[in-house]
Order: C-alpha cells, then sequence, then structure tokens
C-alpha cells in the first residue's frame, strides 16, 4: 500500500488518511475518493491530502477484518459486520471465554497490520458480551498476511458455556464456629452461583472429622461437591482430604499458588469434582476459588498441571485481611497505637455556638475526649482542627497532643481522618479514631478499645453500648491505606461492611452512643451529669 501526500487533483481512488472540512461537509478519513470529493477539496482551497492507495496483493481493512475474525471464531461465538477496520467476536451463550494463547500471540506476530485482542482466558461472559475485536492498522493489509492469519489463528476463540446446575455444599463445624457464619457462607457461595444458574441443592452440616465427613461426601447428590471446613486444611492427611479418600475418592491436588485461595484442596469421587473450599471463600472477593469453581462450572477438566499454572498473576489484589506470617500466634497486640481526635467540623447541628467548646463539668466538650486519649496507652494524640481552629487550638493549649490543620474539612469527615493518618509516624500500628463531641469516653473505654484489636483475626474495634456500635473505632494499620481513601461523610462505614468478618465489638455502656451535637442533646447530657438532677 503506497502512502503518503498527494496532490487533489490526483487523488482520485485514493483513501483519505485524515479528515478534511470542505465548504459542503467533512470528508471523513477512510472515504475512497470521488470527483465529486475533489472539487469539494479544490472549492475549500485544499491542494494535496495525505491519502493511500492500495496496491496489488492488499485487502481492503473492512475484508482483512473479517477474514481473520471469521477464522477465529469457535464454538458459541460470533462475528459481527466488519467496519473502520474492525471486527468484533461476541459471545453467543454466557459461559466462560477459552483463548487458545498461543494461535493469537503467532497471529499478532506475522503482521504489525494485523491484530487481534481478547478477554483474558477464563473470564466470565454472559450472552452478547464482546470477547475479542480484530483491527487492521492501516486501510489495507496484504492478502497473503491475511491468509496466513486466518490459517493460525484458526477457532481460537470460544466460549465455554455454563452446564453444572446442582451442588450440594457440605460444611464442617467445630465449637469455635458460628453457624451464622456458615449461614452467610452460602449466601455469599449461592451468589458465586448465580450468574452460571446454579444452585445448592443441599445445606449439609456435620461435625469436623474425617468419619462425618466421608459419610456426607458419600450421600451427596450434587454434580459437584464444595466442602466448606471449619479449619483450613494444612496436611493432605487433614480431615478434609482423608475424607474424600475415606469416602472412595482421590486427591487430585492439594494447595495452589493463588493468594488468597492457597489452601484449596481439589478432589474427585464418583467422577464427580470435589472442591475443599480455602477459607477466603467465604468472602465474596475474588480468590483462587473462584478459578477452579468457574471451570468446574463450565465442565472443563482441572488438572494439577492447570493448577500449578495459575502461579504467574496468582498474586490477587492485596487486602488488608490477607494473613500476614506466623509470629507465633494468631493474636497481634499493637505496639505503637495513636489516637486521632476529629475535631473539624462546624457543628451545624449546634446553631452558632461550636460544640466542641461548650462546657461540660466544668471543661470543654473537646477537653474531655483529648484527656481521655492521652490518658489510653495510645503513644501519639494528634487533633485535627478546621472550623475555628484557633479557639480550639486554645482550648486544649495544656494538653500534649499534636494539630493538624484540615483546610479541606467542608467536604467531609474523611478529609479529617484522611489528614489525621497522614500525620501519624510511619512505625504506628494502630489509630484509636474519636470524635470530638463524645465527653463521656473515658481512657479506659479507650484502652478497652484498643485491646480489641489483640483478637484474632481483628482489623477493626468498635465500642458499643448494649450490642449497638458507635465510637470510638480503632483501625489496624493494615487498613490506613484503605482509610485514606474514603470520600465524603462515610468515614471508614463502607471498609467495615468490606471487613465485616474482622470487625469485633468491645463493651464500653453508654458512652459509645452518647454525643452532643444539637442544644437539646447537650442540655440533657449536662442534666445527666449534674449530681443535683
Amino acid at each position: 500500500m503506497k502512502f503518503g501526500p498527494v496532490a487533489a487533483d490526483a487523488a482520485e481512488g485514493a483513501l483519505l488518511a485524515h479528515s478534511q472540512r470542505t465548504g459542503t461537509g467533512v470528508i471523513r478519513k477512510g472515504t475512497r475518493l470521488t470527483a465529486d470529493h475533489i472539487a469539494s477539496l479544490r472549492a475549500a482551497g485544499i491542494d494535496a491530502v495525505i491519502a493511500a492507495r492500495p496496491e496489488p496483493g492488499d485487502l481492503h481493512e473492512d475484508e482483512a477484518a473479517r477474514k481473520i475474525a471469521e477464522a477465529a471464531v469457535g464454538p458459541e461465538t460470533y462475528v459481527e459486520r466488519a467496519d473502520t477496520g474492525r471486527a468484533n467476536l461476541f459471545a453467543d451463550r454466557a459461559g466462560l471465554v477459552m483463548v487458545d494463547r498461543a494461535a493469537v500471540d503467532a497471529l499478532n506476530a506475522i503482521d504489525p497490520a494485523i491484530t487481534l485482542a481478547t478477554l483474558t482466558p477464563f473470564t466470565r461472559v454472559s450472552e452478547g458480551r464482546m470477547i475479542g475485536t480484530v483491527k487492521i492498522i492501516p486501510f489495507a493489509a496484504s492478502a497473503q498476511s491475511v491468509a496466513a492469519g486466518a490459517v493460525t489463528v484458526g477457532g481460537a476463540l470460544s466460549v465455554a458455556p455454563w452446564v453444572v446446575r446442582r451442588v450440594s455444599a457440605i460444611s464442617t463445624e467445630l465449637s469455635a464456629l458460628k453457624a451464622s457464619v456458615i449461614d452467610k457462607t452460602l449466601g455469599v457461595f449461592a451468589q458465586r452461583l448465580a450468574a452460571p444458574g446454579a444452585d445448592i441443592v443441599e445445606d449439609v452440616r456435620v461435625p469436623h472429622d474425617e468419619a462425618s465427613l466421608a459419610e456426607a461426601l458419600r450421600a451427596a447428590t450434587g454434580e459437584v461437591i464444595v466442602v466448606f471446613g471449619a479449619s483450613a486444611v494444612v496436611d493432605v492427611n487433614d480431615v478434609i482430604p482423608a475424607a474424600i479418600r475415606a469416602a472412595g475418592g482421590r486427591v487430585v491436588h492439594l494447595g495452589m499458588p493463588v493468594d488468597p485461595g492457597n489452601l484449596l484442596v481439589l478432589g474427585e469421587l464418583d467422577g464427580r469434582v470435589v472442591i475443599g473450599a480455602p477459607g477466603c471463600a467465604r468472602s465474596p472477593k475474588a480468590n483462587g476459588f473462584d478459578l477452579v469453581l468457574d471451570r468446574v462450572l463450565a465442565g472443563l477438566a482441572v488438572e494439577p498441571a492447570d493448577i500449578v499454572a495459575m502461579g504467574v498473576g496468582g498474586l490477587l489484589e492485596e487486602t488488608a485481611a490477607r494473613p500476614r506470617p506466623r509470629r507465633g500466634d494468631n493474636a497481634v497486640r499493637p505496639e505503637r497505637p495513636a489516637a486521632i481526635v476529629l475535631a473539624a467540623g462546624r457543628s451545624t447541628r449546634m446553631g452558632v455556638a461550636n460544640k466542641l467548646l461548650e462546657e461540660v463539668s466544668g471543661k470543654p466538650m473537646v477537653v474531655h475526649v483529648v484527656e481521655a486519649a492521652l490518658g489510653s496507652r495510645a503513644t501519639r494524640v494528634v487533633v485535627v482542627t478546621g472550623h475555628e481552629a484557633a479557639r480550639v487550638e486554645a482550648a486544649l493549649a495544656d494538653c500534649n497532643v499534636t494539630f493538624v490543620y484540615n483546610g479541606a474539612f467542608a467536604d467531609g469527615l474523611s478529609t479529617s481522618l484522611r489528614a489525621g493518618l497522614e500525620a501519624l509516624p510511619g512505625e504506628t500500628d494502630a489509630a484509636l479514631i474519636l470524635l470530638g463531641d463524645m465527653p463521656l469516653v473515658t481512657a479506659e473505654d479507650c484502652t478497652r478499645v484498643l485491646g480489641g484489636l489483640e483478637r484474632e483475626g481483628a482489623l477493626i474495634a468498635m465500642a458499643t453500648d448494649g450490642g449497638g456500635r458507635g465510637n470510638p473505632v480503632a483501625w489496624s494499620s493494615r487498613l490506613f491505606p484503605e482509610l485514606r481513601a474514603t470520600e465524603g461523610d462515610a468515614g471508614g462505614r463502607a471498609l467495615m461492611s468490606r471487613y465485616a468478618d474482622r470487625v469485633v465489638d468491645v463493651e464500653i455502656g453508654r458512652a459509645a452512643g452518647t454525643d452532643a451535637d444539637t442544644p437539646q442533646a447537650l442540655a440533657a447530657l449536662r442534666k445527666g451529669l449534674d449530681p443535683a438532677g
């Protein structure tokens, strides 16, 4: 194909490389120029254009794209009409995208003019979703390259439709595992199965021992069996793999190079797949369990070689919930906790007064909160100011705290939270977040809430009043990056939902739910603290 500047008078039959505006409108790029186009260009004072002229042996971009795309389609896929050198491939049924990577790589190496981009192999797709696109870069491609590409890429894209409809769920039980956790796990599992069109046909719960689980496996009626163990599998002779063998099945593979998801067990029993789910399968977030489950639901064989090949790309998105290496016990006491007192708000519900400076039992409200933080085991106290910052700082002049001014305080609580976190030293391993209008919180309450992070698996500890959650809230430093990313007045509420299974409650009583952000609430608080009643 010849490409370059051409005199307008000599451009008839050529393909315009760049759109041109004339007195009669716009001539779009890729247009094959006619005598009328040439006349319009000349009338607009355009003497030359950049154009392409196919040579013998070239195929127009649309024809080339169509030929490659039609060659690439496999079962359960289709191609739409090519246009502007592009032909898109779509899923004809819901399922998993199957890609012959070697064939696609070989096609893309034949000629830079010919490209094929696809979804990642084994991506879930609904009917009608685009799974690949062929794009011819120039306005024409060599017919010889197109022919070679069509042979190379033959049937490289297909969709494996969902075939499994009935799944047995077996949960093992230990005294430390609440029934509500199993209920939630099965709810999450049902959501995973919804798009593939599968259902949990039986919910079986048995003691966490080999004999009980083996009996349940033999009695299961589903096409696929998934076992949610009360405790993680740590050895090939642990309860789940041992039970699969005791039931007459075999363990295909133990473990996988995907994190989260390492502790998965893959087995077979009477021709049916048995999956021992890793603990992370209790969460709706993507993990190694999904990589295996999806293939099984699509009727694809999963062999040890498939699992060991998942290591590249197997480190899934980093989350704070990923376990850290063991340090001799599962509970870690924060060694360098800090406290952040949020004192930047405008007190709009209080009227003209700044609620933080209103006196309660002879002291400004914010002083009570800061003194509680200072009396706790927090190693540093940061006070975030904003509205009337000078007055708040003056009220706290005798307190050994670090002040941080948040100029964006009007944009929501999250901006103050971010400012406080950014002021903490790098070695800080936990932060207790206090609101400046909760004067009943004591130093003992603060220390007790921080202590909640010492419980196994805890990332968030929340003060409660009779079970009702309130403030203050302690956060592991592992959540600091996500806390900094929160916006508006939501604070960390979204994270509490995301990490619901890592939140612990710490009962401190009335102080957790008592704030004074209106004149009425302040009056009631003062009356309640007045010995004279």
